[in-house]
């Protein structure tokens, strides 16, 4: 059986790991130690691999949840790229509160969080960050920053794992925050412990709230109560609401009952609706302070587990599991709700065996279209024993309307499809949280990428593209082969993996670089400009760029990193080799440096 790269998987296998963990525990007392008042962040080691830091609400105004209600900061363009690592697909960039995003920075800027960042980097294997209320928002901020920073270094041999544990936080940000949040495939490093009536993970969805939020009289705690039920039931039935925050992550509900874990965001927001539509206005911000008792009790859950097996073993397994998860969520079966809260536990549940299903047809969908794979390995065979000596690449950016181009050009486009589909399906959280560490993704995306990525260049140059878009690196290069150079060197860069290759005694079956043919088509094109080109600087400058992919492509050359189809005698880089050497011979007289 594949091993699980994932740390932290949805539902009862994430209640069951933080309880039966010091996780949720050190946590909280981590995130008690920050509180206001206090310091605005504390670090500490615990053992030899993992570190904590907790942020406290420190230096926030009373009315900071107030006035910022409906004060949405872009991401990326108020943190000064320190987010960058986050992918922005959407049409609408992440948005996220504009007060917590400060009270961030504020604590980001701090010399001497640097400072204790980089040491806990350094010497840590795990880093937990934690907060509650308000902290519980920053540390999820420091978790996109450091997820991000850790997504755009080179692949460090140390991995570090990353997680996020808050405590009665409110919402962060917008759906587009979310959506990126998914696509990245960080979903699972957020835990966002919730109690039973606990007002404040869903006061944004008040349509405004005073200044004097901490102060409220309980008639206002009322109207309040009211507004935020009255949206949380629009959102839960499908409509619109006035609130664009969204939940993101799992959530782990607690009540004195035990504890259940969700992520979909659709059952997220229907839970919390029936949760705290069973509070009262006075309970539901009282609550927000009495998270010690409800950790304190969860291990009971596991412990009675048991019992309540056997209370229902006239049921299936199945709905067994969702009465005891009804039962952890502090909702009586004799309620008048417990039947909408059943039917949304059922189809979060439903949701990881769906993951499962989507993942085992994909294998299944695999599997039919390798033929497809396999008949262009061998119209790649065909070109390099041709005796045109065009080569793999050239052959089909020359090629005509022959039924077998044809039938290659319509593999290539079926290929993609199929990979294009199981990307959408990844980023819409449709399948499971570790599907892109399995090596048998991992590797069979890379060496479709390989095989494919050449075809995909020459229809790029074939039809011109290059004239209106750009040169394909830049312009042109499909999502798809970027996300697989991720999955790939991040492969590669898992600890314990070896990473030296042998040399090779033979050409590879498929050139290792699977742009290389679009850096020949870009240092061809540079030799036709420096022909042309009268500025004796920028001739200077385009001169170093052919030199230098010159000196690249010997090398992986020699080091038999290409396919033999590379040095077929009228391939695009056996012509490049001419033309440079001409070029050369032309210019001895004016830039002896390039003649070597």
């Amino acid at each position: 059986m594949e091993r699980e790269a994932s740390m932290f998987e949805p539902s009862e296998m994430l209640s069951s790991f933080l309880a039966s963990t010091p996780l949720l525990m050190e946590s909280w007392r981590f995130s008690c130690q920050a509180a206001p008042g206090t310091t605005s962040f504390v670090a500490d080691h615990i053992g030899d691999a993992t570190s904590y830091v907790a942020f406290s609400g420190l230096g926030i105004s009373p009315g900071i949840i107030g006035r910022s209600c409906g004060n949405l900061a872009p991401l990326e363009t108020v943190s000064n790229g320190i987010f960058s690592g986050l992918r922005r697909d959407q049409a609408d960039p992440p948005m996220v509160h504009a007060g917590f995003l400060h009270l961030f920075l504020s604590v980001y800027n701090d010399p001497n969080f640097q400072s204790q960042m980089m040491e806990i980097m350094n010497k840590s294997k795990c880093i937990v960050f934690t907060g509650h209320s308000v902290g519980g928002a920053i540390a999820s901020l420091a978790t996109l920053w450091l997820l991000s920073y850790l997504h755009t270094i080179s692949s460090s041999p140390n991995k570090l794992s990353v997680l996020c544990i808050t405590f009665g936080s409110p919402m962060l940000g917008t759906h587009s925050l979310c959506q990126s949040i998914l696509q990245e495939r960080w979903g699972g490093n957020f835990c966002h412990v919730v109690s039973q009536h606990d007002i404040v993970p869903t006061l944004f969805f008040a349509p405004s709230l005073p200044d004097s939020l901490p102060h409220l009289s309980d008639e206002y705690k009322v109207e309040v109560f009211k507004a935020v039920l009255v949206s949380l039931e629009k959102l839960s039935k499908g409509h619109q609401c006035e609130s664009v925050y969204r939940p993101f992550g799992s959530y782990f509900f607690c009540s004195s009952m035990g504890a259940i874990c969700v992520d979909n965001g659709t059952a997220i927001v229907k839970l919390l609706y029936l949760m705290l539509s069973k509070s009262s206005p006075a309970s539901s911000f009282e609550d927000h302070s009495k998270y010690k008792d409800y950790i304190d009790k969860i291990n009971w859950q596991f412990l009675e587990r048991g019992n309540s097996l056997e209370e229902n073993l006239s049921e299936s397994s199945f709905e067994a599991g969702i009465m005891l998860a009804l039962q952890s969520s502090g909702i009586s079966s004799h309620e008048p709700n417990s039947g909408e809260a059943k039917e949304c536990l059922k189809m979060a549940k439903k949701l990881g065996r769906t993951r499962n299903l989507n993942s085992a047809n994909l294998a299944i969908g695999l599997s039919k279209i390798n033929p497809l794979r396999a008949q262009i390995e061998w119209y790649k065979q065909l070109c390099e024993d041709s005796d045109d000596q065009l080569g793999y690449y050239d052959a089909f950016k020359l090629r005509g309307a022959s039924r077998k181009d044809f039938k290659v050009n319509m593999n290539r486009i079926k290929l993609g499809q199929f990979w294009d589909s199981l990307i959408e399906k990844l980023e819409t959280n449709q399948l499971p949280h570790d599907f892109n560490n399995r090596e048998k993704w991992v590797n069979g995306s890379h060496f479709y990428k390989l095989l494919v990525e050449p075809l995909e260049i020459a229809e790029y140059y074939k039809t011109e593209m290059h004239l209106k878009k750009g040169h394909y690196l830049e312009n042109g290069r499909e999502r798809r082969f970027k996300i697989f150079d991720k999955w790939w060197n991040d492969k590669k860069g898992e600890p314990g993996r070896n990473t030296t290759t042998s040399t090779r005694s033979k050409f590879a079956s498929a050139t290792q670089d699977s742009c290389f043919w679009a850096r020949v088509e870009e240092a061809r094109d540079r030799l036709n400009k420096v022909r042309s080109e009268a500025d004796l600087s920028r001739r200077c400058m385009l001169l170093d760029n052919i030199d230098n992919f010159d000196k690249y492509a010997m090398r992986i050359i020699n080091e038999k990193e290409v396919s033999k189809d590379v040095l077929a005698r009228n391939s695009s880089y056996s012509l490049f080799v001419r033309e440079w050497r001409e070029l050369k011979s032309q210019l001895q007289l004016l830039l002896p440096q390039y003649l070597s």
